[in-house]
């Protein structure tokens, strides 16, 4: 990989077609750290780069490449409330209560759901299992569902993935008689509702363990159990459970929850990603054989592949056929659901592409028609651009017909399209229910919560990339007044340092899979730990041909004539996609991600096209 001065434009990319500076990665500091890695480790040239441009030091690199939870696993007791919360779900094991689990409609709560229930149901212990409906229960506990568990004899609520502002509906269990056990991960205020809650991000909890998912705070709950279980003499009369079998779940909900995939997170994807290797789960099996996975399960294919087939029950379908699939042990129960599963992904992509293209619509009038014109390419213009009389910081968009479950999906292409935070609404009436995206270095959690205390929204929460809200429509102009004011700054600090971080410079001949195989040590890749990008230099595109649902393929050629084939997904309706087709013939600078695909068992490098510049 050849080695770029830093503090200038790489290759002179000032403006991408997609409005970014291209930056080197690493600056002198950088650079001498990846020397200093190489030298001390022996590793190679394009690793040691991919290391020192993720701040690993030259002394830590060799465990940054085979992270060990004996070492990164916390004491579970350093979490706020932690120790309580153990005690009482001993007692409920002890006493043979029933414990009621209620669990969120995505990814995270699927798995985090069926960690605990698995955990129980191992221990003999009876439990009760409800994935609430997104759209006529809507999220986190309510009352009439802690109605049924009373009946059915619970004596213990353990809520998973959700539960952190649940005031009232605590309320009606505490009235009832159930204890109420809480595992969560979302943002908390100040003031939580009466029940024992283990959240690394309540405002008292000083463990540091705030970049978990909800399954790893189920985790580290279930291992503080089992060592006093261990205490009081269970095990000897009962086979201890080996906890490591569920790291599979943990890293499934890690990465499609978007969790930062760094110390603990990233030790549990790795050791995840090894266990499924096994193929032992048959709900994994099943879905990875549907999604066509062929190969080692990656990252990218829980959070692509899998991650948004069980997402899509919750979206449309059955919400509980996620952590069913996750707990069934029978080959043709699972690949029944398996198939259930993947039939509502592909009618939740239909729904979603008729819903984003309204979204865009919608958007693109709220957004400046005044955009500066991309050097080079004719009639096209940057997608990010704003009026600037009157700047707007944050997308917000909705529609009276859309699905409230696909929300999601359409906020995070706004932000992926404009570049900045995004909110997509489904009303129904005059309330509407809807979910946001944001970018990096804008708490959008954090600014829910205070519309929330501003008596703005009705309900609101999540994390800071994510986050979910209830409004009424005569509050609407309130809320993008609020956003606007709260976050307009920091949203405008974030865009104009969004340049695209380079790791190297490479022409397709070096495209090869011994390459990518040296590089991919660094990984799993995801949010915190981000996917390697590298530059082709002045490279012709050859073809441009559209395949599937918006998606494109791109051959280009290098001035050795050495070839490569690159994708891009989602763009043919994207400024990046409309510009490589104007630019067909042309020479380009290039960027791409690199990764491995496997084919007849064969390894074969698959390469995603990034953005472009023309050369």
């Amino acid at each position: 990989m050849a080695e770029r001065a830093p503090g200038r434009a790489l290759l002179g990319v000032e403006s991408s077609v997609t409005g970014k500076a291209w930056r080197d990665r690493l600056d002198e500091s950088g650079q001498a750290r990846a020397l200093a890695i190489a030298q001390l480790s022996g590793l190679p040239d394009a690793l040691s780069r991919i290391l020192a441009g993720r701040g690993v030091a030259p002394d830590d690199a060799l465990a940054f490449l085979d992270p060990t939870l004996r070492t990164l696993l916390p004491e579970p007791f350093s979490l706020t409330a932690m120790e309580a919360a153990t005690q009482r779900l001993t007692h409920a094991i002890l006493r043979r209560e029933t414990v009621a689990i209620f669990g969120d409609y995505d990814v995270d709560g699927a798995c985090s759901s069926a960690l605990l229930a698995e955990f129980l149901d191992y221990c003999g212990t009876p439990r009760l299992l409800h994935i609430p409906d997104r759209i006529t229960e809507g999220y986190g506990p309510n009352v009439e569902a802690i109605k049924s568990f009373a009946k059915q004899g619970a004596k213990l609520l353990v809520t998973v993935d959700c539960g952190t502002t649940s005031f009232e509906p605590f309320a009606e269990a505490k009235k009832l008689g159930l204890d109420v056990i809480v595992l969560d991960h979302h943002q908390a205020p100040e003031t939580l509702p009466e029940a024992t809650i283990v959240n690394p991000n309540r405002q008292d909890d000083v463990s540091g363990q705030g970049a978990l998912c909800a399954a790893g705070v189920v985790f580290m709950t279930l291992v503080a159990v089992n060592r006093a279980l261990r205490k009081t003499g269970w095990w000897r009369e009962h086979p201890e459970p080996d906890l490591l079998l569920g790291i599979d779940l943990v890293a499934l909900a890690t990465v499609a929850d978007v969790a930062p995939l760094t110390g603990l997170n990233r030790a549990f994807v790795v050791k995840g990603l090894a266990l499924m290797r096994n193929r032992a789960r048959a709900g994994l099996r099943a879905l990875a054989d549907i999604s066509g996975i062929n190969g080692p399960p990656r990252a990218w294919h829980l959070g692509f592949l899998l991650g948004p087939r069980i997402n899509a029950g919750g979206r449309i379908g059955d919400a509980a056929l996620g952590a069913k699939l996750m707990l069934e042990r029978d080959d043709l129960q699972a690949g029944m659901i398996a198939a259930e599963l993947d039939r509502l992904n592909g009618e939740r992509q239909v729904l979603e592409k008729a819903m984003v293209e309204q979204a865009m619509a919608q958007a693109e009038l709220t957004l400046a028609p005044d955009a500066p014109r991309i050097s080079g390419v004719p009639d096209m213009r940057l997608p990010e651009s704003r009026s600037r009389e009157h700047p707007t910081s944050v997308v917000i968009v909705g529609g009276d017909d859309w699905q409230p479950g696909i929300v999601g999906l359409v906020a995070s292409r706004l932000k992926e399209a404009h570049g900045r935070p995004a909110f997509a609404l489904a009303f129904n009436g005059d309330l509407a229910t809807g979910s946001a995206r944001s970018i990096p270095g804008v708490d959008l959690g954090r600014a829910v919560r205070a519309a929330v205390e501003h008596g703005i929204l009705e309900k609101g929460g999540g994390h800071a990339m994510a986050a979910g809200v209830t409004v009424r429509r005569e509050k609407l102009d309130a809320f993008r007044a609020f956003l606007e004011e709260t976050l307009a700054e920091k949203v405008a600090q974030a865009r104009k340092t969004s340049g695209l971080a380079i790791d190297g410079v490479l022409t397709a001949g070096a495209c090869a899979p011994n390459f990518v195989e040296a590089f991919e040590k660094a990984g799993p890749f995801g949010a915190g730990n981000p996917e390697p990008v590298f530059a082709l230099p002045d490279h012709r595109i050859t073809e441009v041909i559209p395949f599937g649902v918006d998606h494109l393929r791109v051959r280009v050629q290098a001035g050795d004539g050495a070839k490569l084939e690159l994708v891009s997904f989602r763009s043919a309706q994207t400024v990046l996609g409309q510009a490589v087709g104007q630019a067909k013939g042309m020479r380009a600078h290039l960027a791409c991600s690199l990764s491995l695909d496997f084919w007849g068992g064969k390894p074969k490098v698959s390469a995603k096209l990034v953005d472009m510049a023309l050369a």
